[in-house]
C-alpha cells in the first residue's frame, strides 16, 4: 500500500463509503474498527437520491439494483383512522427528477455491498478487532493513533484522521469533545415481515408512515421486495443500552392496541422485535482539531425522523474525499474546507428531523391541525432541498 495513508477510525457507512471513494481517486486508506466483525440486525435504511447518487457514483449501482427494494410511493396516513394524509411519488418520478432512485435495503446488505467494494481495493486496508486508544498530532506532517486489541498494541501513522465511529464517539473524545448525548425519551422498535405474511391490505411496495398521539410507524421493502423492514418509535421513558436488545411483543402490541387495524396487522405480523433507545446531541462546535476530523454521527447525529441519517454520513464522505484528493499536500486544509462546507447542510438536515420528530407524535387537539396543514402540502416540494441536494465544487 501507498505510503501516507488516510486513517479511518469506524467501519460503518459513512467510514467504507469515505474509504471507497477514496480508493477510487488513488488515495490509500487504512480503516480501524473496534468490533471484530461489522453486522447490522434486523434494520433497514431509506437511501434517497441524494445518497443512492453517490453510492451509484463509486461504482456500486449494480450490486445496489439487486439488494434494494424501489418503493413506488411514499404514504402518510393517520394512525388512528387510517386516512390519506399526504404523499408523493417514488420510483420513476425520483429517477426522472433527480437522476437517482429512492432505495430502500437491509442495513447488513449495505455494509455488505460496502465491505466487499473495499476489500477488492487495493488502496485500503481493514483492520477489525483495534480501538484507538490515543492520537499524536505533534508532528506537523502526519499524525499516529495508538490502536489495541485483544493481545496487540501499534501504532498507525497517515496524513490524516476521520472519526467515523458513531454518535459514541472516541475520537471526539480524544480530540477534547466529551460532551456526551442525551436521552430523549423515545424508544426505537423494529423488525422484520416475509411479504408473504404481510397483511393484504397494506401495500408492499411503497413507504408508509403511519401518525399518532406519542409515537409513529414506517414499513418500506428491502431485500427486492421480499421483506418489509417495519420502525415503530414510541414515547418512553426506559432508557437501556444497547443497539439490538430483544424487545416484548406484547409491550408494542398494546401500545397500538387503539390504533388503525391496518397499524395493529403490521405489527402483529412482525415474529421478532429489537429495541433501542434514540440520543442526539446539538451540532458539535467543531469537527476538526489539526489532522482530525468526525464524520457522520459522529459529528452531528440525526434523528430517524427524516430518514436522513445514513444518508448524511455518505454524503459527507463524498465531500471530504473531494477535499482530501484536492488538497492532497496539505491535509489541514482538507479537513477545514470540508467542515465548512458540511456544518450548514448537516444542520438544517438536524432541526428538520427534531420539528418532523415533534409534528409525527402530536395527540389531539394538534394533531388537527397537523392532519389538515398535510393534506394541503405538495410533499415532493417540502423535500426537494434533501433529494436535490449536490455537491458544491470543491473550491
Amino acid at each position: 500500500m501507498p505510503d501516507n495513508p488516510i486513517l479511518i477510525a469506524g467501519a460503518g457507512i459513512g467510514g467504507l463509503t469515505l474509504a471507497l471513494a477514496l480508493a477510487r481517486s488513488g488515495q490509500s486508506s487504512i480503516t480501524v474498527e473496534q468490533r471484530t466483525r461489522v453486522e447490522e440486525v434486523g434494520a433497514g435504511i431509506q437511501l434517497s437520491p441524494n445518497a443512492s447518487r453517490l453510492l451509484i457514483g463509486v461504482g456500486l449501482g449494480q450490486a445496489l439494483a439487486k439488494a434494494a427494494a424501489e418503493p413506488e410511493r411514499l404514504t402518510i396516513y393517520s394512525g388512528k383512522s387510517g386516512k390519506i394524509l399526504a404523499g408523493m411519488p417514488l420510483g420513476e418520478t425520483m429517477r426522472a427528477r433527480y437522476g437517482a432512485p429512492y432505495l430502500t435495503i437491509h442495513r447488513a446488505d449495505l455494509q455488505t455491498i460496502l465491505l466487499d467494494a473495499v476489500r477488492g481495493s487495493e488502496n485500503a486496508r481493514l483492520a477489525f478487532g483495534r480501538k484507538v486508544s490515543a492520537i499524536h498530532t505533534n508532528n506537523a506532517r502526519e499524525v499516529s493513533i495508538e490502536c489495541e486489541s485483544a493481545t496487540t498494541r501499534e501504532t498507525v501513522t497517515g496524513k490524516a484522521l476521520v472519526g467515523a465511529d458513531g454518535l459514541w464517539s472516541n475520537v471526539a473524545g480524544l480530540i477534547g469533545d466529551t460532551s456526551k448525548p442525551e436521552f430523549l425519551r423515545h424508544i426505537a422498535w423494529r423488525g422484520l415481515v416475509s411479504r408473504n405474511d404481510w397483511p393484504e391490505s397494506l401495500p408492499a411496495n411503497e413507504t408508509g408512515l403511519w401518525l399518532g398521539r406519542g409515537a409513529h410507524l414506517v414499513h418500506y421493502p428491502i431485500k427486492g421486495g421480499a421483506m418489509i423492514n417495519v420502525v415503530a418509535v414510541t414515547s418512553d421513558p426506559e432508557n437501556e443500552p444497547g443497539w439490538s436488545r430483544q424487545g416484548d411483543p406484547a409491550k408494542i402490541a398494546a401500545r397500538f392496541s387503539t390504533w388503525h387495524a391496518d397499524v395493529q396487522n403490521a405489527v402483529g405480523a412482525v415474529g421478532h422485535w429489537t429495541v433501542w433507545s434514540l440520543f442526539d446531541r446539538p451540532p458539535r462546535r467543531r469537527w476538526s482539531d489539526n489532522r482530525v476530523t468526525l464524520l457522520g454521527d459522529a459529528a452531528h447525529p440525526v434523528l430517524p425522523f427524516l430518514a436522513q441519517g445514513g444518508a448524511l454520513a455518505i454524503e459527507d464522505a463524498s465531500v471530504l474525499a473531494s477535499e482530501i484528493i484536492a488538497h492532497a499536500e496539505y491535509p489541514i486544509r482538507a479537513l477545514s474546507s470540508y467542515e465548512h462546507r458540511r456544518k450548514p447542510r448537516s444542520a438544517k438536515i438536524q432541526a428538520a428531523a427534531r420539528q418532523n420528530g415533534d409534528i409525527y407524535h402530536m395527540g389531539w387537539p394538534l394533531s388537527v391541525a397537523r392532519d389538515l396543514a398535510m393534506s394541503r402540502m405538495n410533499v415532493a416540494e417540502r423535500y426537494a432541498w434533501v433529494y436535490g441536494w449536490r455537491a458544491d465544487p470543491t473550491p
